[in-house]
């Protein structure tokens, strides 16, 4: 059971989701803080805050109040997603992915031998009975 704990431990796998997690926190936090610092005055110069700080169109509801639909906090989270998204892929995604086209390179797959369809087979097994009738 131990043997089985340290081998899934050392394949590396539960490292570098490990890292990817810690590094992931800590770059959420700094696109969170680029979101708000400069996002949400940009959207803000479109649409104006409510009391609350949402901002965004603002409707008369029925019975004479007004509704402020918070698109700040939509947009926000569409570009927090869109951050963290491109950061990952140019910065684990797409070297790991040339690391490997690299390494497939320099030890190229060794090509199986190719199998005969069932038709192929079919005819090589009618073609030994014949042979083997003939004699």
């Amino acid at each position: 059971m131990i043997q089985g704990f340290k081998e899934f431990i050392t394949k590396g796998n539960v490292i570098d989701l490990a890292v990817a997690v810690v590094i992931g926190g800590a770059f959420t936090a700094i696109v969170n803080a680029v979101v708000s610092s400069i996002i949400n005055p940009l959207v803000s110069l479109f649409f104006e805050a409510d009391s609350a700080g949402n901002f965004g169109p603002t409707v008369t509801n029925i019975y004479g109040n007004e509704v402020t639909f918070p698109l700040g906090d939509l947009i926000s989270a569409i570009i927090s997603f869109l951050a963290v998204a491109l950061v990952v892929y140019f910065v684990f995604v797409l070297p790991m992915n040339r690391y490997k086209e690299r390494q497939a390179a320099k030890n190229p797959a060794v090509e199986e031998e190719t199998l005969p369809s069932e038709q192929e087979l079919l005819i090589e097994i009618r073609d030994l009975l014949r042979k083997n009738n003939a004699l």
